[in-house]
């Protein structure tokens, strides 16, 4: 026996006892450098995890470069308005861009640092949910139409602008989630095939995701976004008749629903007496709501929601600071323009997006 294991080789012996795998490791020793690879070095294991290899858990894949984020914005500046490279580079290097600006052509603001603290806590609150207060929020967001018109109220709270910009507040309105519900039986009454499938939305509402609703309703909410263009006193009309013909409808929850609504129009309609002892009627959220689902559909799209600071580039006022607080769009895809209002202005006025630039630090939840 003591015999037998004296022949036998040592271990390291056997290791190199393969002459196949040994020729194939000193071929690769010796023509890897040569085309300019770097060598991964051995991966060592033990009982405390690996080392070596081409990285490990304490080092990124990636090291950050400096200018990267501005080659980024040249490479897309330059696919964008189809000119070359370096045409697009002396382009953005003439707008004397400040640290952290960019242009509002890209990226994405979804809810713009404010003044309003309450808001911000609301969003961050909204941040931190857990995962079956998610899932009852998307559950409520799948229910068209007042379920989904509830769930974007409470997920674009009401803000205003800064102090002396002349803004005022955003994203407000008394009656902004029975407006949306209405905007939503008009789509269903108009364009009944934008509507998703109800086993479908049931099934996303499930993941608990706000963007996965959101990519299921996206033609439905884009079309919301279309009736707000119109004149009041024809969205109004437009409105009725939706109500009228989903009351007569053979679906009885669409006829609740309209018979409900029906009723809140009416009351809306109604003319209250002012102050002042003379009669009028309320107007309808219009602004509010068009600024909700503006900011919905920039969660998709990209772009920059109204309350993001801008200034803008126009020669007559090219230091001057401005607020968005409207968002034109186009059938489909990012923002077309914006609607701004320059501090102190008494109006807004519409703007390209090449024409303004996102002030640094403008998102208040970063992604």
């Amino acid at each position: 026996m003591l015999a037998t294991a004296e022949r036998l080789p040592a271990p390291d012996v056997v290791a190199h006892a393969r002459p196949h795998a040994g020729a194939k490791s000193h071929r690769l020793r010796a023509v890897v450098p040569t085309l300019g690879v770097p060598v991964t070095p051995p991966v060592r294991c033990g009982a405390w995890g690996c080392t070596g290899g081409a990285m490990s858990d304490h080092h990124s894949r990636r090291t950050p470069t400096p200018g990267r984020a501005r080659q980024r914005a040249i490479r897309e500046q330059a696919a964008r308005a189809g000119v070359a490279y370096s045409v697009a580079a002396r382009h953005l290097e003439s707008l004397d861009l400040r640290p952290g600006e960019t242009l509002a052509t890209y990226g994405r603001t979804i809810y713009p640092i404010g003044v309003d603290s309450h808001r911000q806590l609301l969003v961050e609150r909204r941040e931190r949910r857990s995962f079956e207060e998610r899932v009852t929020d998307t559950r409520r967001a799948a229910a068209l139409p007042s379920g989904r018109a509830r769930h974007l109220v409470d997920r674009f709270p009401p803000s205003r602008g800064r102090t002396g910009a002349g803004v005022g507040p955003l994203y407000h309105g008394e009656g902004r989630e029975e407006l949306l519900a209405m905007l939503y039986i008009v789509v269903a009454a108009e364009s009944p095939g934008l509507l998703p499938n109800v086993g479908d939305l049931v099934w996303i509402a499930e993941l608990g995701e706000d963007t996965a609703l959101d990519t299921a309703c996206a033609e439905v909410d884009r079309e919301a976004r279309r009736l707000l263009d119109r004149e009041p006193v024809s969205l109004w009309s437009m409105i009725e008749k939706a109500l009228v013909r989903a009351e007569r409808g053979p679906d009885w929850p669409v006829r609740e629903e309209a018979i409900r609504h029906a009723a809140l129009l009416r009351a809306m309609m109604t003319p209250r007496v002012g102050p002042s002892g003379e009669p009028y009627v309320a107007e309808l959220p219009v602004t509010g709501v068009r600024q909700i689902l503006d900011a919905l559909l920039i969660v998709a799209d990209d772009g920059h929601a109204p309350g993001t600071r801008v200034r803008l580039l126009d020669g007559s006022t090219a230091t001057a600071t401005a607020t968005i607080v409207g968002v034109r769009w186009d059938s489909s895809g990012p923002p077309v323009g914006y609607l701004v209002w320059p501090d102190g202005a008494s109006a807004p006025l519409a703007a390209r997006a090449d024409e303004l630039v996102v002030l640094a630090a403008q998102e208040s939840v970063p992604r």
